[in-house]
């Protein structure tokens, strides 16, 4: 009876999941002509998006190759797949805290209640999904804590093969969004997984070649920024002859950094071009079908590491870091950041050539990136910091005690503490007419020795 009970409340907990989100009750798979258009080129799906957690588990951790190799065949990709999806369509924010406080004395039927209330509660990550659709993003944001406390090997292959395992999610990703809303791909071509709050976080001082390839979390100042370039992603080939198009192919993005493929100054479109047509057997020329191709965005910055940082007498690092799809213009120049990213190396020529030996340039490929104020900003606070902040906008004198909080250690100076104040907190913007805007920031000139406070 408690079986049934349990599985009873498992399908009533689909069937309120594919409700909320306007899907049909029977549960049938949706029809869907158009996967090309969404970014899943060539790929056979192979699985039931409303039955992927009965499918048979495979397991990850037998394997006798390397870990790249393993993560490339199909049945290792479903089953990660599987795995992530899962994740996502079950994990509920606080339910390790849940199992902590259910203590063994406590009676069967208060636990069974406080698990029936905990399972009522929606997914966290489905409402981050719901969220993000009702945003028209593209961006899923992980826990790395979470999959690491819910699903370690995952978490563990994440940081070892980050390319290959951010291919394999970003697909999961993308068919769990259309699972839940199917027209979703006429918005969004792709849904990218960001992975955030790695524990363990590196130096650009320290970075060495046994971080190639891994998964690093960097922090810095931006110095430079620049424009945003159509990126080749998926490539369409013409044949001069017959006329055939051929592809997609996919292009990597070392190839597209780097300053030439193994010293070569060739463009990188005729890289990838096929060596024969399929339709009329001869060996080219291609020409690059440039309406058909799919394109991403593109962007170089460069990380230069915090004042606060750098070792006395040395000169401060700087890494190039790279900005795709929907990472773009997410920092300005001069704001401090944090990038959970992937460590990669391209080949230079141009350097090979002036050192005489092989050179490869560094650079990382940003998965997610955070300023530094997010995590002090309005959107992050609690709501016992909600309270306390109207609280303190209830009392009439709040104006006194901002100014008395200022360098307390200082006797007077209530106007110098007043002008601090008030370049703390700021003013208002005006837009007269919208025509003439006036920025509310306040600028304020401290005269004096500065050794006096």
């Amino acid at each position: 009876e408690e079986l049934a009970e349990e599985e009873l409340e498992e399908e009533e907990e689909r069937r309120r999941r594919r409700g909320m989100f306007g899907l049909g009750l029977d549960g049938g798979d949706i029809e869907r002509e158009d996967d090309d258009e969404f970014g899943m080129d060539g790929i056979d799906t192979g699985m039931d998006d409303d039955n992927f957690e009965a499918e048979e588990g495979v397991n990850l951790e037998a394997f006798d190759v390397p870990l790249r190799e393993w993560i490339a065949q199909d049945r290792t990709r479903r089953e990660i797949q599987r795995k992530f999806r899962v994740f996502v369509s079950t994990f509920r924010e606080g339910e390790f805290d849940m199992d902590e406080d259910l203590h063994d004395d406590m009676h069967e039927a208060e636990v069974k209640r406080r698990k029936r209330i905990w399972a009522a509660k929606s997914p966290t990550y489905e409402d981050k999904i719901r969220i993000m659709c009702a945003a028209n993003k593209s961006a899923l944001e992980v826990n790395y804590v979470h999959l690491s406390a819910k699903e370690p090997i995952l978490a563990l292959w994440i940081n070892e093969a980050p390319k290959d395992m951010f291919d394999v999610l970003n697909e999961a990703a993308t068919r769990h969004t259309l699972r839940l809303f199917p027209s979703y791909h006429t918005i969004r071509d792709e849904i990218h997984v960001r992975i955030s709050d790695v524990p363990l976080a590196d130096s650009l001082r320290d970075m060495r070649h046994t971080h190639l390839d891994n998964l690093v979390k960097v922090s810095g100042v931006i110095t430079r920024r620049s424009g945003v370039f159509p990126q080749l992603k998926l490539a369409y080939y013409d044949c001069v002859k017959c006329k055939f198009t051929t592809g997609p192919f996919r292009i990597e993005d070392s190839t597209s950094h780097s300053s030439g493929l193994d010293g070569a100054n060739r463009d990188v479109s005729d890289v990838h071009a096929p060596a024969s047509c399929p339709e009329c057997q001869s060996e080219g020329p291609f020409r690059i079908n440039s309406t058909r191709s799919r394109y991403r965005n593109y962007q170089r910055i460069n990380l230069q590491e915090r004042p606060g940082s750098i070792p006395p007498g040395r000169v401060p690092r700087t890494k190039e870091v790279v900005f795709l799809d929907d990472l773009v213009d997410c920092a300005r120049p001069g704001e401090e950041v944090e990038i959970t990213g992937v460590f990669c190396h391209s080949y230079d020529s141009l350097l090979t050539q002036r050192s005489g030996f092989p050179v490869f340039q560094t650079y990382i490929s940003a998965n997610h990136v955070r300023k530094k104020e997010d995590a002090s900003s309005a959107a992050n606070l609690s709501e016992s910091d909600r309270k306390e902040i109207l609280e303190l906008a209830r009392d009439t004198n709040i104006g006194k005690r901002i100014v008395q909080s200022i360098a307390p250690s200082i006797y007077g100076h209530d106007h110098v503490k007043m002008a601090l104040a008030m370049a703390l907190f700021g003013a208002v913007p005006k837009n007269v007419d919208d025509k003439h805007r006036i920025r509310g920031d306040v600028n304020v000139l401290i005269l004096g020795d500065p050794g006096t406070a």
